[in-house]
């Protein structure tokens, strides 16, 4: 981000991982930092032919893009966030939207099958 944030906006959240990232040497890394999302880090992945070929490797490009820290890995890569742990990556995922002021959209639904009526969530960006 450019410029200097107004007083009392945070850009930068800190995290923990509930499992952590173990890299090739074996080290864990579970303390990070993660900033806001800007329209560039939303748009510019979906150019990437990964996501045209498979739309869930968004939040992989997504996640590489806005977490700055990582433990002490030098830059976190779409590598990197492949190689989380599932319940890592959904606690990032989570991050990510809370952060970014996402909610998920709730939409009248019915049941094909037994014409109950429920609300559905509609998935987010970020997953």
């Amino acid at each position: 981000m450019t410029g200097a944030a107004p007083p009392g906006f945070t850009t930068e959240v800190d995290f923990e991982l509930p499992k952590g990232y173990v890299d090739p040497a074996g080290t864990l890394h579970r303390r990070g930092v993660m900033r806001l999302a800007t329209a560039a880090d939303e748009i510019y992945p979906l150019k990437d032919p990964r996501v045209r070929g498979w739309p869930a490797y968004l939040i992989v490009l997504l996640l590489s893009r806005v977490v700055t820290r990582l433990g002490e890995v030098g830059e976190v890569t779409p590598a990197v966030i492949e190689g989380l742990f599932s319940e890592d990556l959904a606690h990032l995922q989570e991050l990510y939207n809370r952060i970014n002021g996402l909610a998920p959209s709730l939409v009248p639904a019915q049941c094909p099958s037994c014409g109950h009526q429920h609300d559905a969530e509609v998935p987010l960006l970020g997953g």
